[in-house]
This record gives structure tokens, sequence and C-alpha cells, in this order.
């Protein structure tokens, strides 16, 4: 059986150097994220039932308690990736060195990626978009260089040191100008809302990251909508979860994400449970945060719905600002009735010092105030 082989470092030259050499040696690695704190990470590894620890301080072999509902690593196994939940325990998803090779191989093929590329990586390797940028370096042979704090200065010494494609969470194509970039991959962005060398990519941990690019899936993946919701059937597929296998029907991810297809451009609105019907009319908040960031006085937000006696639900705007005055209600208001209907605009907001998010930019909803 291989063993899992638990990297606690930060990306670089060595990381790299030690997947590589668990690889060789028929065994799994598991990237701990840099950014938990040392009981968070201490409780990733008794999870998913690490073997050993390799960190800036060595080797360390440990004896972790096989619990009986563990699905047991085989042959062929690579990866295994403690998803970035906003609640709950989070999943270690299992991945193969079929399903890291082919999701290599497809956005190869669409993105033309050859061994004269330069892979930048600025975001964390512990997270299957991060891990990706690796795989792919690895598998097309391409120069791999690392970033641990990103800001302009950053960005702009990489690519003057000859870099050409990135993966970023989208804060940080609203934050940061990557205009001298060849390509920009860009996770749960809406397209219209990024410059011509940015890609919106569309998937999650089980399906190794991005399977729909631009709207458009990758060459050999399938996804279909049932009932509103997306369901995809790619060879990029994850094995199995640590503890359970994968909900597949006959092949097919029931992803919980709700789309819908325009000819053969999929448009994602969000997550099931994210939606929010007020009065009868159906908001997707990332609409009204994509409208909301467009506000001078506004530098983050997070929109959310909330029950009401009246409406069923209202739409609720949590805001961070710079500015010494915060933005009135009212203000808000006017500012997205100017291009939506009066049902996006938000009948609550709540100035807040930051909006709570994961290593990848997504909401912690579960940590925002009550209203």
């Amino acid at each position: 059986m291989p063993r899992l082989i638990a990297l606690d470092l930060p990306a670089g030259d060595e990381f790299v150097a030690n997947v590589v050499r668990a690889w060789q040696s028929g065994d799994v690695v598991l990237p701990l994220d840099q950014r938990l704190p040392i009981a968070a990470k201490t409780e990733v590894l008794a999870r998913l039932a690490a073997d050993v620890v390799v960190s800036a301080n060595g080797v360390n072999t440990l004896a972790p308690e096989r619990s009986p509902m563990l699905v047991p690593l085989t042959d062929g196994d690579a990866l295994v990736v403690a998803t970035s939940g906003t609640t709950g325990e989070p999943k270690g998803v299992v991945h193969t060195h079929d399903s890291l090779s082919a999701a290599a191989r497809l956005v190869g093929r669409r993105l033309e990626l050859s061994a004269d590329d330069h892979w930048w990586l600025c975001i964390p390797a512990a997270h299957i978009g991060g891990f990706g940028v690796i795989a792919r370096a690895l598998h097309h042979r391409s120069r791999l260089s690392f970033c641990h704090a990103v800001d302009q200065s950053a960005i702009d010494a990489a690519r003057a040191d000859g870099a050409t494609r990135t993966s970023v969470v989208p804060t940080l194509m609203t934050r940061h100008s990557f205009s001298e970039w060849r390509t920009v991959l860009v996770g749960g962005a809406a397209s219209d809302a990024l410059p011509t060398n940015a890609i919106a990519t569309y998937g999650m941990t089980e399906t190794a990251g991005g399977v729909v690019y631009g709207g458009i899936t990758l060459d050999g993946v399938d996804v279909r909508i049932e009932h509103g919701e997306i369901l995809v059937r790619t060879p990029t597929m994850a094995r199995t979860y640590r503890h359970s296998p994968l909900p597949l029907r006959d092949g097919w991810l029931a992803t919980g994400d709700l789309g819908e297809f325009d000819g053969n451009q999929l448009t994602v609105r969000g997550r099931r449970d994210d939606l929010i019907i007020t009065g009868g009319v159906k908001v997707w908040p990332r609409v009204v945060e994509a409208r909301l960031r467009e506000h001078a006085l506004v530098s983050d937000v997070c929109v959310v719905g909330a029950p009401d006696a009246q409406w069923g639900s209202v739409v609720v705007a949590y805001i961070t600002t710079t500015a010494a005055t915060p933005p009135t209600l009212e203000q808000l208001r006017s500012h997205v009735k100017e291009t939506l209907s009066p049902s996006h605009a938000p009948q609550r907001v709540m100035v807040v010092p930051s909006i709570p998010r994961t290593t990848l930019g997504k909401v912690r909803r579960s940590e925002l105030p009550s209203v």
C-alpha cells in the first residue's frame, strides 16, 4: 500500500523535489496549507491519516490510528487534497496519476502549452488550483517559479524574469494588473469581468480544477444541466474521498452549482444554497457583488440572503471601505439600481473590518456577523 507523505513545506523547488521523489517511490502526497496554524495542520494529518511528514525540520514518521471507514490508498494514487470548505471538516480528495495527467493534457491542448512556457505559482500549492500549476509544469517540462507574497512589484518582477502564465483567485485580478502576461487563469470569476488575456475557469477539487475554460468545456469533458444543476463527467475526476466514495451517478458528479447553457457556452450562476429569492425574484449574489465593487467607496463585499417575513428573503451586503465615512444604504441602492433591477439593491448593509475568507478567497459565511 502506498504511504501518504504530507509536505509541510512552502511551494518551491524543495516542495517539487519531494513531490517527484514521493511519486517515484510509489507514494502519495498531501500538501499542507502553510497558512494553517499548527493545531489545524495536526488535525488534517490525523483525519487524513498521513504516514510521514516532511518539513523544514526533517522527516517525521507518524503512527496514525486507522479508521475502519478510511478508504485505502492504492497503486496509481498520486495526491490527496484537503478541501478548503467554508464549514465542516475538510474532505480528503484522492487523485490518481491518470486524473492529474488528464488534467494537464486537456488544459495543455486548450492553451497550447509546451516546454517553452514559464508558470508562476502565486496561490497555495495545498489547493488544487495551485497544485495544478505544478502538475502542468511537470507534465509539459515547463519552467516553474514561485511567489509567497503577491503585490504589483512581485507580479512585474516575475514577468520581467520571463514568467508567461499563472493561475490566480479573482481578488488578485481586481487588485492588480496582469496586462503583459500571456495567460492568466482565474477560478470562480465571471468571464465578462476579465481582461482578454485572462480566462475564467470552472471546476472543483474533485475535477482536478478547471474543466470549463471561458464557458467552453475542455475536450473529453461532458457537462449537462439537470433541474438547473451542473453535472460533470470528466477523465480528470478524482478516484474517491479519503473517507467515502465520490457521490457519482453513472460517472456524473452533481456539483451543487446552478447554471445554464447558451448554445455551447456555460454560465455558472452560483451555489444552489447562495440563490436569494426576494419577493419571488431570483437574485444571484455574485451579480450584486460585482456591481457593488464598482462603487468608489467599496473595497470588498459579500452579498447574502436573510430571512424576511414579508419578502421571503432580503438582500444583505457586507462591505469594507477605506473611506472615513462609509457609503449609506441609499447610496449603494442607487448605485445598484443604475444597472440592475430594484430587487437586486441591498435592503440591509453592514460595514465590517474585513470579509473573512479562506486562503483561496472563498468567503467564510459562517464567520460573518449576524444581521
